[in-house]
């Protein structure tokens, strides 16, 4: 009778190898999500933060403006003329003449009360700031009293009539006519804009900088001939970014 093997050997189990591959491909897409996620999240708080705390132009253009209007007037450049005229008068046969030589000072100012959210605009694409100033005033002239000289003489119709006044009030009056047509001659016209200009510049630009823009600024008159050839205009003004913002 032939003997049965009662301890037969183990056989191996066969493990489904196809479940285990799906589990391991669908952990491995969860962690997938879960970075993605992470990095989609960390994108809006650094989107967050940077809107918050980025510097924007026109909130420290505006600044800077309110500013520039709370020093009312700016006088940035000022100059000293000389006035040299000549006054004669002729009466019963007899004639006077007098030379009045008369130094003066002349200040050129912006009034800066003028300025409105409406001349500063900002140009995002070109990052220039544009600041249209209002026209050059002349305050003046001061006339140095204590400076003044005069020379010439009436003779006998200065004893006799009162010409030397009257030749006195025509040379201070021509006098000053002649320090203003100095100062509005066009050299010191270009130098007065040219220092205000500069002045403002340094206004708007050291606040910009300051906060880490690279912005340009570029200031005008308005009675100033536009210089840059004709485009469409594309920037929009402090008093339209604020008001959309509020």
């Amino acid at each position: 009778m032939a003997q049965q093997d009662l301890n037969p050997l183990p056989q191996s189990v066969a493990r489904p190898r196809g479940s285990v591959t799906a589990f391991l491909a669908k952990a491995a897409g969860f962690l997938v999500l879960l970075v993605l996620a992470g990095l989609l999240a960390l994108w809006g708080v650094q989107r967050y933060v940077a809107s918050r705390l980025s510097p924007d132009p026109t909130t420290i253009a505006s600044a800077s403006l309110e500013g520039l209007r709370e020093q009312n007037r700016l006088s940035a450049f000022a100059a000293r003329y000389v006035a040299v005229v000549t006054s004669r008068q002729s009466q019963l046969g007899l004639s006077s003449e007098r030379t009045l030589i008369m130094p003066g000072m002349v200040r050129y100012e912006v009034d800066l009360g003028k300025l409105s959210q409406r001349d500063v605009r900002w140009d995002a694409t070109r990052k220039l700031l544009s600041v249209r100033l209002p026209s050059l005033e002349i305050d003046g002239p001061q006339v140095d009293l204590a400076a003044i000289r005069e020379y010439g003489s009436g003779g006998l119709l200065s004893h006799i009539t009162d010409v030397d006044q009257r030749l006195e009030a025509a040379n201070r009056r021509a006098g000053q006519a002649e320090l203003l047509r100095q100062a509005r001659d066009a050299t010191p016209m270009k130098l007065a804009r040219d220092a205000t200009r500069h002045a403002i510049e340094r206004s708007f630009a050291m606040p910009l900088r300051a906060a880490g823009l690279d912005a340009n600024v570029d200031v005008h008159f308005a009675d100033e001939p536009d210089a840059t050839p004709e485009r469409w205009d594309t920037t929009r003004s402090l008093e339209e970014v604020l008001g959309n913002q509020r």
